[in-house]
This record gives structure tokens, sequence and C-alpha cells, in this order.
């Protein structure tokens, strides 16, 4: 059964009128045909009206839709069902919100990370909604390195509310595991992508997004904070998230627009739910071409303009000093 946002009642009510269309149909020799064709098309244009025109709050809607594609569902069509999960961290255990190992695409080995949110209830308890622990990053880091020592470059799929808050996790260095991962995949000397799918949240997501290409699909987010808890940290109430969504400049057209991101992965009309198929499609095209250019690159350069690219971003005001005067006689 599909799940619709408030904003998608429009497109809700004409799914529903094709479906009972085709019950009449189905039970009865009338023919549908042409008013079919009218409110398939009359779907298309609402689906296009309403995605063009997306407020920041309702693209946090959309990259949270739990009919969306996961990060699983996204390796297997990328690497045409070649995938082979890689486990543990070799100090704690297995973190399952954290997923990595080695695929094909187009012929040539590829290291896959990311994190799973899990596709129904009970899976998301087992992945822990996406949230790693500090082994899920340092597994992460594993797998980054023997990537490098192989030679093969690294695709990272990000999809988090942010790394794992539990006090358990700050005792076993959750800070420290995610600054750690920032420093050696800065150094790292194979090509990596990094490609948010769906919500990128503070340095749980950052954790694993620091790449020579770093892209966003059209309807995520990329933020230190999610607007829910901006709002209750700036207002004490959750009620000003979509002043908070709008402030955060959360977009992949403000993070493009900023310089933070490296280019917008288009989604099908009405949203990679919409088209799973689609989507999991464009995206692999976006990773086999950035991997047949990267690839191409002197290890030295690939390391280098990592650094300054990162470097780069941000802003800094130098305060301008103090005019001297002199003092009146």
């Amino acid at each position: 059964m599909q799940t619709f946002l408030e904003f998608e009642k429009p497109i809700q009510n004409i799914i529903e009128q094709i479906e009972k269309l085709k019950e009449v149909a189905a039970q009865s020799d009338v023919d549908v045909n042409p008013t079919l064709r009218d409110l398939e098309k009359k779907l298309l244009v609402a689906r296009k009206e309403i995605y063009a025109k997306l407020t920041p709050w309702e693209r946090v809607q959309v990259s949270r839709h739990p009919d969306r594609p996961y990060t699983l569902k996204y390796i297997d069509t990328i690497s045409g069902g070649t995938f082979m999960e890689l486990h543990g961290d070799r100090t704690v255990k297995d973190d399952k919100a954290m997923v990595g190992g080695f695929g094909m695409v187009e012929g040539r080995s590829v290291m896959f990370i990311g994190q799973q949110k899990g596709i129904n209830t009970k899976m998301r308890q087992y992945r822990n909604f996406g949230m790693a622990n500090p082994e899920g990053y340092r597994k992460a880091l594993r797998l980054m390195k023997l990537a490098e020592k192989f030679g093969k470059p690294v695709v990272t799929v990000i999809d988090t509310p942010g790394a794992f808050p539990g006090l358990e996790a700050e005792e076993r260095g959750q800070g420290e595991a995610i600054a750690r991962n920032l420093f050696e995949m800065m150094r790292l000397r194979v090509p990596v992508i990094c490609i948010v799918i769906g919500e990128g949240a503070s340095g749980g997501a950052l954790g694993i997004g620091i790449g020579d290409r770093v892209l966003m699909l059209e309807n995520t987010w990329y933020s230190v904070i999610s607007p829910e808890s901006c709002s209750s940290i700036l207002w004490r109430s959750w009620d000003f998230k979509e002043q908070a969504a709008k402030a955060l400049k959360l977009t992949a057209e403000d993070m493009l627009t900023n310089k933070l991101i490296d280019g917008i992965i288009p989604e099908p009309v009405g949203g990679a739910h919409a088209d799973i198929d689609g989507a999991c499609l464009l995206v692999k095209a976006e990773v086999v071409r950035s991997l047949e250019k990267l690839s191409k690159t002197d290890p030295d350069k690939l390391v280098e303009r990592r650094i300054k690219k990162f470097c780069a971003m941000g802003m800094v005001e130098k305060a301008r000093p103090a005019s001297k005067t002199k003092a009146k006689a």
C-alpha cells in the first residue's frame, strides 16, 4: 500500500480514481482506456506541478518517505547483484546500521559503504534506524583502507538521521571514530564518491562524506542538524521546524549554491519513491560517469584536490583593526 504525504493529496486522489477505474474494467466489458489515459496524463501533470515548488521542509519530508529506496537497494542495482557484504570492525562488533562490501560496476571492482535504515519496523529496529555506533564508523574505515590497499574506488551512500547519540556510543568514542574517518578519508589514494540518497544529518553523515565527488539526490537534505532539533534548540519547540528548514539552507540546491557539494542527481517525476528502479538507474549512471573520470586521475592529485576542496569551504572574515586617532592636545 502506497504512503502519501500531506502535500501529495491531489496525487493520491488521482491514483485512487485510476485504481477504481481499473477495478471497473476488470469486472465489466466497459472500455475505460480513454478515461484511463486522461487520468494518467493528469497524474503526471499533478506530480510535476507539486514537485516543482517544494519547500525545504517538504523536501525533508520526501527524503524520509517510507517508500523511498534505501542504501542496499541502490547498491544492489549499481552492482548488478554482485554485492558481497563484509562484516565487523575487528574490535567490538558488526554494526548493522552500517553496511559495506565489494561489488562490480561495469567490470570494475568497487567498495560500497553506507547506512541502511531498514524497510519495515522490525528491520528498522535491527538496523538502529540507520544510526551507526562507533564500531560502524570503524568498520567503514577498515573497508576504506582495504579498498585503498587493493587500489579499488570507494562509493559511500549516505542516509542517516545522525550517529547514534547513546551513552554507550560516547563511551566507546563516537566523536573520535567520526573524526578519524574525516582525517583518513581526506588522504585515501583511491577515488571516493559520496551520494546522499535521503537524510544527511550531522557528523553521522559526514563520517562517510569526504570524497572527490559529493552528490545529492534532488529531494534530499544535508545539514549539521535536523530542522526539528534546530527548532527545539532555538525556539524550545518543534513547531518552528518549517522555518528552521528554510534557515538551515539544507536542500541540494542550497548546498550546490554554497559550493558544499559537487552536483545534484535528478529524481524521477514525483520523487524516487514514485519510480524506484528509475531512481536507482539514475544514480548508477552518475556513479559510472564519475568512476570513469576519477580513475584516470593520479592518486597524489586526488588527495591534493580533495584537501584543497574541503579547506576552501566556508567563509572567513578578518576583523579590521580599530583606527588610531591622535589624542587632542
